[in-house]
């Protein structure tokens, strides 16, 4: 390999000759080394972060199976065989079954009565102008920040007023109430975001304002509805300060109710097997949610960033 020097082209006899390497191809790019330590460090977080949230998941899946004596004395081994006896126990003698039914009722009443009146007030604000619209919306939005707390003790005269305390439909009721600002708030953004050229064709064509928002923009809106029906199944599923304070008959009682009490009997009984086996079974319908429309929330939610 030689190296010559050769004045550029144009240039004058007094200009510094321009020197070039023979048979050198063009210069590499340097590789970002920060980007691939910053890669490296978020992964590991990544990493860290779901061993913490999937340990105590796979510990407690796995002590269900055993029995109260390996519990004890080793509680990380794994179970010497299947005690399927542990979940049988608490979902018949620890009334799991009951509390079970109870909470599919309420949940499932509570979601569809949301998610229709939610829908409903979100599409008139986001897609009609009227005198006291952002009035409105913002009473929804301040609905959020308003504890929940503070409302325990005029809603539990409410209902007693109504009838409906310590009743399934009186609790089902107030699990609208308590999620419909978050609701609203959520669709109204995502309304906002569709196209309002189907709804003007159709409107053209015909059709009323219920046909066009039950058949053109309930379809188009099916990837947020999934997304904040996730996340409103996830609190309603879980909820323990409404119900104890609103539904104490033991008839009535829902899930988690449930799981203190199972607690608090097997704790003195010594049935942990049953009780970790109860929370299991309450633990798993919120894991099939998720892991079943997963796709459907990340969509939902990264929907609204894109026109």
């Amino acid at each position: 390999m030689k190296t010559t020097d050769t004045p550029p082209a144009g240039a004058t006899e007094d200009a510094p000759p321009v020197s070039k390497t023979v048979g050198q191809g063009p210069a590499k790019p340097k590789r970002d080394v920060s980007g691939g330590t910053l890669n490296v460090f978020s992964h590991g977080i990544l990493i860290l972060w779901a061993f913490m949230v999937v340990m105590p998941l796979l510990w407690a899946v796995m002590t269900s199976f055993k029995d109260d004596a390996s519990i004890f004395e080793s509680p990380w081994s794994l179970p010497d065989r299947l005690h399927f006896e542990n979940w049988s126990r608490a979902w018949s003698e620890a009334h799991m079954s009951e509390y079970f039914l109870n909470t599919i009722i309420v949940v499932a009443f509570s979601l569809v009565g949301t998610l229709l009146l939610g829908s409903m007030a979100a599409y008139v604000l986001s897609r009609f102008d009227f005198p006291g619209n952002r009035f409105i919306y913002f009473l929804f939005v301040g609905g959020m920040s308003f504890p929940i707390m503070l409302a325990l003790v005029p809603l539990f005269y409410v209902l007693k007023n109504m009838g409906l305390l310590e009743t399934l439909p009186g609790l089902i009721m107030v699990y609208i109430a308590y999620s419909l600002p978050f609701t609203v708030f959520f669709l109204t953004s995502f309304f906002r975001t569709l196209p309002s050229s189907v709804a003007e064709a159709a409107m053209i064509d015909g059709a009323s304002h219920t046909r066009t928002f039950f058949q053109v923009m309930i379809p188009m809106a099916k990837p947020g509805l999934i997304s904040v029906g996730i996340f409103n199944f996830l609190g309603q599923w879980n909820q323990y300060m409404l119900p104890t304070v609103l539904n104490n008959d033991p008839e009535n009682r829902v899930l988690s109710q449930g799981l203190v009490e199972l607690a608090t009997s097997q704790g003195y009984k010594g049935d942990w097997s049953g009780l970790f086996a109860g929370l299991v079974m309450a633990m798993l319908p919120v894991l099939a949610a998720y892991i079943i429309f997963q796709r459907q929330v990340v969509a939902g939610l990264t929907a609204g960033a894109i026109k």
